[in-house]
């Protein structure tokens, strides 16, 4: 049988459609969220961003046609298997630094992106030049922003007692209710450190989902209770990484272990998952520590074994792994590991 054009065209295109489809997660079930603290202060180069370089964030997402949409609405469609437009990204802020409201506001309203900031209650109004006043976290929520819990005084919640962080909880949730009217929804573990008994207690609290810091987009699989975010700061805010991340979709994991962060005995810690597809070639997938570069991968069939070269010191150690794929775009997972001191 002789094909014509038309029906090698069609052949063409579901044989593409087919490829991509099984080789990756279909547009709009994922999103990436990034995470800034202030905006303009050089002083702290670690959680600042340049005011040119956020300039070149919010118009890279302007002129690139990406979908900046409010970071509650993206947790909500993902939790109930709604797609997301193609190209989504949440944008949340840390700590309420005054200068989100003197610097990042203004250029959100001329972008007309949607922002969440996480705010430590105890912090708001301390100083009139480092943080926001309650004033003003009244007018941003007046016009729209959503204003996200981090607990009262910014304490370590991996390490600290179960007590401790329930007083830190309803603390700041009593002065948001008295502050702003209500509950956030959404919670942000201060220094992205949490436990698994941490992110169990902010669920039995009333919050509906929680953000740490380590790198990673999310989708409909992940922990809604210790979200991965992309940071941004002077060292990791040039161009190139800002697209590169942009364009990350989800690592497909499954039997992830350890399951908590929190590393009270052995360590180092041994990190494992699986691979949860046929089609990925996982012998282009590296992973990185934050400590001692570049790790060594032990590949058993889907399954990564990753054996870190010595101990994990105390703080927080940083794990990422990435894939690279034919289309340009890269898979990502990433995993932050807390050490007491």
């Amino acid at each position: 049988m002789r094909l014509t054009s038309y029906s090698i065209i069609i052949f063409i295109i579901t044989s593409f459609n087919f490829l991509i489809t099984s080789n990756s997660l279909v547009a709009g079930d994922t999103a990436v969220i990034l995470m800034y603290h202030r905006f303009g202060e050089t002083t702290y180069p670690s959680t600042n961003v340049r005011l040119k370089q956020f300039d070149l964030h919010l118009t890279e997402l302007r002129d690139k046609n990406y979908n900046v949409l409010p970071v509650r609405e993206i947790i909500s469609k993902l939790k109930i298997g709604e797609s997301l437009p193609e190209k989504t990204v949440g944008i949340t802020i840390d700590d309420g630094y005054g200068s989100v409201f003197s610097e990042a506001w203004p250029r959100f309203q001329r972008f007309n992106f949607p922002f969440t900031v996480f705010i430590s209650t105890a912090l708001i109004g301390k100083s009139s030049k480092k943080y926001m006043s309650w004033e003003q976290l009244r007018i941003l929520k007046d016009a729209g922003v959503d204003i996200g819990a981090h607990t009262n005084t910014h304490n370590h919640m991996a390490t600290s007692s179960r007590s401790i962080n329930i007083r830190e909880i309803l603390t700041s949730n009593e002065k948001y209710l008295t502050e702003l009217g209500a509950i956030p929804e959404i919670f942000a573990y201060p220094y992205g450190e949490s436990s698994t008994e941490v992110q169990n207690l902010v669920k039995k609290l009333g919050y509906k989902s929680a953000f740490g810091q380590h790198s990673g987009p999310i989708d409909k699989k992940s922990n809604f209770f210790n979200m991965p975010r992309f940071a941004l700061n002077e060292n990791y805010g040039d161009m190139r990484r800002f697209r590169l991340v942009l364009r990350t979709i989800p690592l497909p994991i499954t039997e992830l272990i350890p399951k908590s962060p929190l590393v009270l005995t052995n360590n180092p810690p041994s990190l494992g998952f699986t691979i949860n597809s046929e089609t990925l070639k996982f012998n282009s997938l590296s992973c990185f520590s934050s400590r001692t570069g570049k790790l060594q991968l032990e590949r058993l069939g889907r399954r990564i074994e990753i054996r870190m070269p010595k101990l994990l010191p105390s703080g927080r150690t940083r794990v990422n792994c990435t894939m690279p794929r034919e289309d340009g775009r890269w898979h990502w997972f990433g995993r932050l590991f807390v050490v007491p001191k």
